[in-house]
């Protein structure tokens, strides 16, 4: 079942307009094309990422350019800024990213691909892994729902449609034996976003959420959940570009995958200070900082990496495909491209 649930992909139609606010810094524009000129001559990187702790990396190099202490800005080379904007999940991100109004982004796989996938291959680029691990599906934990076939005629939140949690649950219950559409079927999938997952999982209006942490953890510690299923080893966030960015800034984005790398080698060295920057970063971003307990019980369920190949990305395309979720998938071949 794991390896059927990291290894699937579905061709969903991305949302055109983007649910995610931008978290701009004031005076700036988002403007066109790969970096973008600053006002004082230098360069302006945007670069996205979620309030999730699967966006660990995101969330740490957000908190210290907040500080003044850019991890990206300092090794990039002075007159560089990094401009970041946050989004609730993966279709949004994507979508800036096909607008040419976002250069980089830490998203899920399946999200990365369907872009390429949309863009005939053309506009989209997966640079490196960032995160595995950290999502799982969470169900009431008065046993109710003990057995697969417990899900039918039941409504299972996900953060929002055709992002990577959207599309593992569906292709879940697709391999369970449920006939499940974008807006019905024997179970029901509703996109919801992550904080009013809680609320509608503690009334009842939803009966099982599938999520990422910190809200997998959130869903156990404030609503008595339990987690039904967890892919501890499966993809849940890379680091992806425009293709524009390779074009243009080949030698900046360079710089920036092997900053990233040194940002991952990082968090794995200090994770009580990473965690410490992660907790300070969601209260800004969601005015909600992560508990002593709560980061406790999330972290050990995130393993942190920039390793990513084709092969693994292949696996999502080749089993959504035996599924039938996705008929034909293209050339993805320069999907994983590392500049050097």
């Amino acid at each position: 079942m794991k390896h059927l649930l990291a290894s699937i992909c579905v061709a969903v139609v991305l949302l055109v307009v983007a649910c995610g606010e931008g978290a701009r810094p004031a005076g700036t524009s988002a403007g066109t094309g790969a970096g973008t000129g600053a006002g004082d001559g230098g360069l302006v990187l945007r670069v996205g990422h979620f309030p999730n702790l699967t966006h660990a990396h995101g969330l740490v190099a957000h908190a210290l350019t907040r500080k003044g202490q850019g991890w990206f800005e300092e090794r990039l080379g002075p007159g560089t800024r990094i401009e970041w904007f946050v989004y609730n999940a993966g279709p949004s991100a994507m979508e800036a990213i096909l607008a040419g109004s976002l250069d980089l982004t830490y998203v899920g796989p399946n999200p990365a691909l369907n872009a390429h996938i949309k863009s005939d291959g053309k506009e989209v680029r997966v640079l490196a892994g960032a995160t595995n691990g950290g999502a799982a599906l969470v169900v009431p934990g008065d046993g109710r729902l003990g057995q697969p076939e417990d899900f039918r005629g039941k409504r299972i939140a996900t953060p929002q449609l055709g992002n990577t949690q959207d599309v593992s649950c569906r292709a879940w219950l697709a391999a369970q034996g449920f006939h499940v559409t974008q807006t019905g079927g024997d179970v029901t999938v509703v996109p919801t976003q992550n904080p009013d997952q809680i609320t509608l999982f503690q009334k009842g209006d939803i009966d099982a959420v599938w999520t990422v942490e910190p809200w997998v953890s959130r869903l156990e510690l404030d609503a008595g959940g339990k987690i039904f299923l967890e892919e501890p080893d499966a993809i849940t966030t890379v680091l992806a570009s425009s293709a524009a960015l390779l074009r243009d800034r080949r030698e900046l984005a360079a710089k920036f995958v092997k900053a990233h790398a040194e940002l991952t080698a990082w968090i794995e060295a200090h994770p009580a200070e990473a965690q410490k920057l992660v907790s300070d970063e969601l209260a800004e971003e969601t005015g909600k900082p992560v508990s002593p307990e709560l980061m406790a019980r999330c972290w050990p369920r995130l393993h942190f990496t920039d390793d990513v190949s084709l092969a693994a990305l292949q696996a999502f395309v080749t089993a959504a495909q035996s599924a039938g979720f996705l008929k034909d998938a293209g050339d993805i071949s320069k999907l994983v491209e590392r500049p050097e």
